[in-house]
């Protein structure tokens, strides 16, 4: 039974940061690329960033480059979010996911490449 749960989540104002954290169970962690995703009210679930297995290949969605880093420790199965510079637009609920083949990030970007999903936690930035 795989098990991803995140933290971390919570309200920061304009500017400020925030460290999501996943931690994950279940399966071999080292082996399978891992994805945060969010949510925002009305709108479609969006891609973040993903990391692969090894952590040597990173990707990022243009609208948080530059702010946001992705990292693993996969001695802990964990992965992480640090959120930096946060906006009002960054206000989502965010999900952490692992992806449905190992040793593959083709298409990281795609929600539908992740098998397993986090039951998600809310971050808000106030203006």
């Amino acid at each position: 039974q795989v098990q991803l749960v995140e933290s971390g989540g919570g309200t920061v104002q304009t500017g400020g940061s925030l460290r999501l954290s996943c931690a994950a169970s279940g399966r071999t962690f080292s082996t399978y690329t891992m994805g945060w995703f969010r949510q925002a009210p009305g709108k479609e679930r969006e891609f973040v960033a993903a990391i692969s297995w090894s952590g040597g290949r990173t990707y990022y969605a243009n609208s948080v480059k530059g702010r946001f880093t992705i990292s693993r420790d996969n001695a802990k199965n964990t992965v992480y979010l640090q959120m930096n510079n946060l906006k009002p637009e960054d206000t989502a609920v965010y999900y952490c996911a692992q992806a449905r083949r190992i040793y593959s990030s083709v298409s990281y970007y795609d929600p539908n490449e992740y098998e397993y999903w986090g039951q998600g936690t809310q971050v808000t930035v106030s203006s």
